[in-house]
């Protein structure tokens, strides 16, 4: 399996950014870490391994990128005021180098994905710039960000919020292109599954009402927000939409 690794250094990022691309050919996914993580982090934890098949065959490639999270949503110390503009600068990252960098091998639709904190940047992603995208597969996610902010707002948490902004989002010019993607979000209903189970449930809900398709997936009470299962789904998932 061919691994590539790529770094950059931009102005209005407070670190290094790193992306490894995992594969030679096939469908690009964009994969973001769990919560805090770096671009190893679906390596370390086995999930590359788990879908080494389907990249070995050239039917995709990863890619996989550094989180912000800890210099945003999930910081320690940040102002709430200042945690938006701070992940508008990843968002500004993802769409100026990681995406070009991508496309650079590929003309395929890119997929999003991730678990846990990653599954919600998945799915932000591409609701949030669905002409940017191709799919989705969130493992696991939160779809708003109370869990981290309290009952803090703003207007970068509204619109960093699918839960918030979906319901309100009336423009044709994104609902008709939503409703082209392949959509995929799944959540089991074991240990520490919660507040992502409702949230999945949630979002079920509200794009049956705005008309947008998608596969919404709810294993059983002895899936847990953990690894071990994530494995087991992400190449079930790709078995079904490659």
């Amino acid at each position: 399996m061919r691994i590539e690794h790529r770094s950059w250094e931009v102005p209005y990022l407070v670190h290094p950014m790193g992306v490894n691309r995992y594969g030679h050919a096939g469908a690009p996914f964009l994969a973001f870490p769990a919560q805090e993580s770096g671009h190893r982090n679906l390596e370390e934890f086995g999930l590359i391994d788990a879908i080494r098949p389907f990249i070995e065959e050239g039917k995709v490639q990863f890619f996989t990128v550094d989180s912000y999270d800890a210099e945003s949503w999930t910081s320690r110390d940040l102002p709430m005021p200042e945690r938006g503009p701070r992940h508008e600068a990843f968002v500004k990252f993802i769409r100026e180098e990681v995406i070009p960098y991508i496309r650079s091998f590929t003309d395929q639709p890119i997929w999003t994905t991730g678990v846990s904190m990653g599954a919600y940047h998945a799915a932000n992603f591409i609701f949030r710039f669905p002409h940017d995208f191709g799919g989705v597969i969130a493992l696991s996610g939160v779809y708003e960000l109370s869990g981290f902010l309290g009952e803090y707002s703003d207007e970068w948490v509204y619109y960093n919020s699918p839960l918030w902004f979906l319901p309100n989002l009336n423009d044709s010019y994104y609902l008709d292109e939503l409703r082209k993607k392949k959509i995929i979000l799944c959540v089991g209903q074991g240990a520490w599954e919660e507040p992502m189970l409702t949230h999945t449930r949630q979002m079920a809900e509200v794009l049956a009402h705005k008309g947008i398709p998608a596969w919404v997936d709810i294993w059983g009470h002895d899936v847990n927000h953990d690894w071990p299962w994530w494995k087991v789904q992400l190449p079930y998932f790709l078995e079904k939409v490659l």
